[in-house]
């Protein structure tokens, strides 16, 4: 038997696997309520043209946000209402800033119909796919990169709402990602319609083995 072999160790995979459970009450799962209770809130500040406090309410969400991922994996609370609860904040703080800052008049409001209309071609697609025996489809890689556009790029516009000293620079920013966070947002969208058409086609028997 050859040294080399004699001293190859078999590989041995050490990473913890993630336990998802159903419980309802937990640190992380709490935190992110929290942050659904700030959407209001936040919403409210905007519209009234408060910017300061309305990015004091967003950053506090971002870091409650990086506490709960963070807690649920130490403390293994990773939960099913977790995974919902995280996205839902997600998406609820971009409607609440698309909305607030379409009725001040600083983004158009067909930028509001492009958004609102992509999630909800989503949600029909998901009812159409759970008609065929079939849960959600997976998030595409595409989906959390013009979340994260959208997500970012309409701060930064508030930041220059908020100190008009530096929207020289922060406008041109914001708008490139917003942009650029709708198409990606489509993109993605055009890719789940195509993957639920597969889906469709093929016989859940078949899936299933």
């Amino acid at each position: 038997m050859s040294p080399n072999r004699l001293g190859r160790l078999p590989i041995v995979d050490q990473t913890p696997q993630i336990v998802v459970s159903s419980r309802i009450i937990t640190i992380p799962n709490l935190l992110s309520l929290f942050r659904l209770a700030m959407v209001p809130v936040f919403l409210m500040l905007v519209v009234a043209g408060e910017d300061v406090f309305a990015l004091a309410v967003l950053v506090l969400s971002s870091a409650t946000d990086f506490l709960d991922g963070v807690l649920a994996r130490r403390l293994n609370q990773v939960t099913r209402l977790g995974q919902l609860l995280d996205p839902a904040a997600d998406r609820l703080f971009i409607f609440a800033t698309l909305i607030g800052l379409a009725v001040r008049g600083i983004v158009p409001w067909w930028l509001v119909a492009v958004i609102v209309a992509r999630d909800l071609m989503l949600a029909v697609l998901g009812i159409v796919l759970a008609n065929y025996g079939y849960g959600p489809i997976p998030v595409h890689h595409l989906g959390k990169l013009a979340t994260a556009c959208l997500f970012y790029a309409l701060p930064i516009l508030m930041v220059g709402e908020a100190f008009p000293v530096v929207a020289w620079a922060t406008d041109p920013i914001g708008w490139a990602c917003a942009l650029w966070g709708a198409f990606i947002y489509w993109w993605a969208g055009a890719l789940y319609i195509r993957q639920a058409a597969r889906m469709i086609k093929i016989p859940l028997s078949e899936v299933c083995g």
